[in-house]
């Protein structure tokens, strides 16, 4: 008799979500259902019918990162260092570097390095579940197998839920999200109600209604001159001393660093920002090469003849990228150079080089 609960199947179908986890439910299964449509995967890690995980492989880290995010209101050690250095270990670079499982072992390493307890690990995994569940119930179509050989191998159980409570809090959920969708009149006879779109189409925009998610940042791992991973201070505030006259480019780095981990100081005056830069004391200076009154490179070699700024690091923030450029920041002794436009990921892998 085999032991496999449901069949195995890899051509695209008309799916039931609810038939496919009442199966397992019933049968008090334990393995991993994975459901496919075209480029994303949900996986649905099981135990005698219990829940121990579920993953949705679109945004992976950016919805486990927006959780910790909220959690670190309450546990400051998860701070935007923490979820960095989370992301450097196991988010996939690549396909060739892919790590299963990695975001559960980014979980079970936060739990492992004290970051989190093992209570707030389940809890966490409980969230989490709910968001995939809601996702994966509004399929229509896609394949799907079945493997009770896939239980997480070795690694430690936080939770194991009720499929069936979390089910039903999904239900609700969804039925909330319809009556509001539906209460919202519609701006023009042009417009295509939800419920008249492919299923396909329908089930992003679900997605979309239940959540938020920010634009997906790929950290490169940062080194040092001898090739090792530098590692942030857990717990230290370092001050971030921002020198340029576009006050939007100020607005954007002092979103894109945590302040939980960063006091950013914004100075859009390059005549009075060595007094303020002498006053602050920073850990590390960006500073835009295109000012009017004083360009960067000066003001650089100004910083660099200060004895308190010799050894400080000074990133040059620019739009220009030619050789002549780069030697220019070479010639004052510049640390980095960072160029425009840059993303969060950028920004955070040079300031992470040269601070730890």
């Amino acid at each position: 008799m085999s032991t496999t609960p449901i069949g195995s199947y890899r051509l695209f179908q008309k799916l039931h979500p609810l038939s496919l986890l009442a199966q397992l439910t019933s049968r008090h299964a334990t393995g991993c259902l994975r459901v496919f449509t075209g480029t994303v995967s949900w996986s649905i890690y099981l135990e005698d019918g219990k829940l121990t995980y579920a993953s949705y492989s679109d945004k992976l880290f950016e919805r486990l990162d927006s959780h910790l995010r909220r959690l670190s209101q309450q546990i400051p050690a998860l701070n935007s260092a923490t979820r960095v250095q989370m992301r450097l270990r196991f988010e996939n670079q690549n396909e060739n570097q892919s790590i299963v499982n990695a975001d559960y072992q980014a979980i079970s390493w936060l739990v492992h390095q004290n970051y989190i307890t093992s209570v707030q690990a389940g809890n966490l995994i409980d969230e989490l579940a709910k968001e995939v569940l809601e996702s994966f119930l509004c399929l229509k179509e896609g394949s799907y197998e079945f493997n009770p050989e896939d239980s997480l191998n070795e690694l430690p159980k936080f939770c194991r839920l009720d499929l069936r409570l979390l089910v039903e809090h999904c239900q609700k959920q969804l039925r909330t999200r319809q009556n509001i969708q539906s209460s919202i009149p519609a701006a023009g006879s042009s417009q295509v109600s939800p419920t008249t779109q492919p299923p396909q189409v329908q089930t992003q925009l679900q997605i979309k209604l239940g959540q938020q998610l920010p634009k997906k940042i790929n950290f490169d791992l940062p080194e040092n001159k001898n090739n090792q991973t530098i590692q942030p201070s857990i717990g230290k505030i370092y001050t971030i001393a921002c020198i340029d006259d576009s006050q939007t480019v100020l607005n954007s780095i002092k979103h894109f660093l945590d302040e939980n981990t960063f006091s950013v100081v914004m100075i859009n005056d390059p005549v009075k920002a060595l007094m303020q830069i002498l006053r602050s004391k920073p850990d590390l200076i960006l500073l835009d090469v295109e000012m009017p009154s004083l360009d960067g490179y000066e003001l650089c070699s100004l910083l660099r003849k200060h004895s308190a700024f010799k050894n400080t690091p000074i990133i040059m923030v620019t739009g220009r990228t030619g050789f002549i450029d780069r030697a220019k920041a070479k010639m004052v002794r510049s640390s980095g150079y960072l160029t425009k436009p840059f993303t969060q990921s950028d920004l955070l892998k040079m300031v992470f080089k040269h601070i730890g």
